[in-house]
């Protein structure tokens, strides 16, 4: 189990990328008089700095941006806090209207703060290093379009995206992992794989699966659903669509109506695709009167939901409009809330870890401001999410405010091949749901109860789990996800007959093997077979067809040679079993 990194150094890189974006802003309205300023926070691996600019910056202004800044850093300028009042503030951003509004935004009674370096002077809080000359080491690399507060109709601004790290070589071993990250992109690995693809006639952030693709989500969700089954939970479908009262009575036309698609009339009434799947699982719920005696209920589905989100926040298999949510909402008593969502957690880290992740980072995440409930009920979930965690031994970090407006959750970031950190699976407290439906159990006492509800998704949704599984495999899954598992390759026409029997086998197995039969030389078929991370290559002539063999290569490069085919078949039929 992975711990976040270490507190001071995460701080460090924190004042050294927000330093760095200083000293980027005072070189870019250098440059640029023109230019005005937006805001330039600290990322995760870097810094961007936004400005409203009349013309684009070009790689050759990003080049000369970077060396001006190196000036700037080898003057070691310190990095000096100032305090104005509001007005004097407003006076000194006369000419930046973007600063103007932000001065607007701060209210009345908190201090308007700002760092200066030099000539050069900005709105902000820090922190920062001592001086520019404690920058050790940064990089810039991109520019891209962003809109003006994430508004698409406030004006598109240019963001420059850098990065800065405490030495050298913690800055090349980023811009490694970086190319890295780069080679193994899902959308393309996505194309080159022929995995699936998106088309501007069906409209954006929607996924058409090719059949290859189409193969290895449903080996996961065999998996998925024999893992689930095994757990006890119980799967069931539901629609696509739902009446307008049932998302007035979850409270998402009120809480969530911005991520929803438009009503569509139908017979007087009017309809909404589903953003969620947990109303219809209530549903089921109320079919029948429940004992406690019934609970814990744990309904699972692989149901397809539709989510609004802005054409710039689309990306590839990672950002979509119609996702397929690895869902699950279980019916509880108080008392056995703890033990359920340990449950979870357990066959979290269990399901994960199958699928090649190792490395954890857990976030606890309480109330947003946009909710609904009583403080103390709010309180009563926190504590039980914390003591669960606990239990376990295991190591979380409060995200605060970042809840959905039902109840707090856990969140479970996976470290994926390359280092990168992705928010998976969630785990939800729901004691709202319960009530706004009106659900009941008969308890022990002979009376009515209202149960609690869990709501988690173990893999966050198909098609983002899918784009994340490719770069963390570069596309070169494990024997048991890979759509093709073995190719066969004939040396010349003659051994095709015995390539098929080979195949045949192959399948009878439960492998996934197909043949290339094409006239092309032996080398180029291993080739592309290797360029499609095919894991065996089974080639074939005369001496194998004789022998009753096959000549075993892998897909690195590996060349097993000649074995007999019972031992072939029996090796590849049991790497090509999922786990468990």
């Amino acid at each position: 189990m992975a711990l976040a990194q270490d507190p001071e150094l995460a701080y460090l890189r924190e004042r050294i990328r927000h330093s760095t974006a200083h000293v980027m802003a005072d070189v870019v309205t250098t440059m640029f008089p023109d230019a005005k300023l937006a805001i330039g926070p600290p990322t995760e691996d870097g810094f961007y700095y936004d400005f409203l600019a009349p013309q684009p910056f070009t790689d050759d202004d990003l080049a000369e941006i970077e060396n001006r800044m190196r000036e700037v850093i080898g003057r070691d300028l310190p990095f000096v806090y100032n305090e104005y009042s509001r007005e004097d503030s407003l006076a000194m951003n006369a000419d930046e209207p973007l600063k103007l509004e932000i001065i607007e935004d701060i209210p009345e009674n908190e201090a308007i703060s700002t760092y200066s370096h030099g000539d050069f002077e900005d709105l902000c809080a820090g922190p920062h290093v001592e001086s520019t000359g404690s920058i050790p080491a940064f990089k810039l690399l991109s520019v891209a379009g962003a809109y003006w507060r994430g508004d698409e109709n406030r004006p598109m601004l240019q963001r420059i995206y850098g990065t800065a790290w405490e030495t050298q070589e913690a800055l090349d071993d980023y811009l490694h992992r970086l190319e890295e990250a780069r080679r193994r992109d899902h959308r393309i690995l996505g194309r080159e794989l022929d995995l699936f693809s998106i088309h501007e006639e069906t409209g954006p952030g929607l996924i058409v699966w090719h059949p290859k693709g189409s193969r290895v989500r449903g080996v996961l969700e065999d998996y998925w659903k024999r893992e689930h089954y095994k757990a006890g939970y119980d799967l069931v479908y539901t629609p696509h669509i739902g009446r307008s009262t049932l998302w007035e009575t979850s409270g998402h036309l009120d809480f969530y109506r911005e991520n929803m698609y438009a009503a569509m009339d139908m017979d007087g009434q009017e309809y909404y695709l589903k953003p969620m799947n947990c109303p219809f699982h209530i549903m089921y719920y109320r079919t029948a009167l429940r004992s406690y005696r019934d609970l814990p209920m744990r309904i699972g589905e692989l149901g397809s939901v539709y989510r609004y989100e802005r054409g710039g926040t689309l990306h590839g298999l990672l950002r979509v409009r119609g996702l397929t949510q690895d869902d699950a909402h279980i019916f509880c008593r108080p008392d056995q809330v703890e033990q359920e969502v340990e449950r979870v957690l357990n066959l979290t880290f269990s399901l994960l870890k199958s699928l090649g992740f190792e490395q954890f980072e857990v976030m606890l995440s309480t109330r947003p401001d946009k909710s609904v409930g009583s403080d103390e009920r709010w309180k009563v979930a926190e504590q039980s999410l914390a003591r669960t965690m606990s239990a376990l031994g295991l190591p979380y970090q409060i995200d605060e405010g970042a809840g959905t407006f039902y109840g707090p959750k856990i969140d479970v970031h996976i470290r994926d091949a390359i280092g990168r950190l992705w928010q998976c699976a969630t785990i939800q407290f729901d004691f709202n749901l319960s009530e706004r439906f009106g659900l009941t159990y008969i308890g022990e006492d002979g009376r009515e109860h209202q149960p609690y509800m869990v709501h988690r998704t173990l893999l966050g949704s198909m098609e983002r789990f899918m784009g994340v599984l490719i770069e963390h495999y570069g596309g070169a899954f494990p024997t048991w996800l890979a759509p093709v598992q073995a190719r066969v390759i004939p040396i010349a026409d003659r051994h095709r007959e015995y390539a098929e029997l080979v195949r045949a086998r192959l399948a009878e197995a439960d492998v996934r093997a197909d043949m290339d039969g094409r006239n092309e030389r032996v080398n180029a078929k291993i080739r592309d077979a290797q360029l499609h991370k095919t894991p065996y290559m089974l080639v074939v002539g005369d001496r194998e067809a004789t022998a009753g063999a096959a000549a075993v290569r892998l897909r690195s490069g590996e060349n097993l040679g000649a074995q007999p085919l019972d031992d072939v078949v029996a090796r590849i039929a049991a790497d090509a079993r999922p786990p468990g």
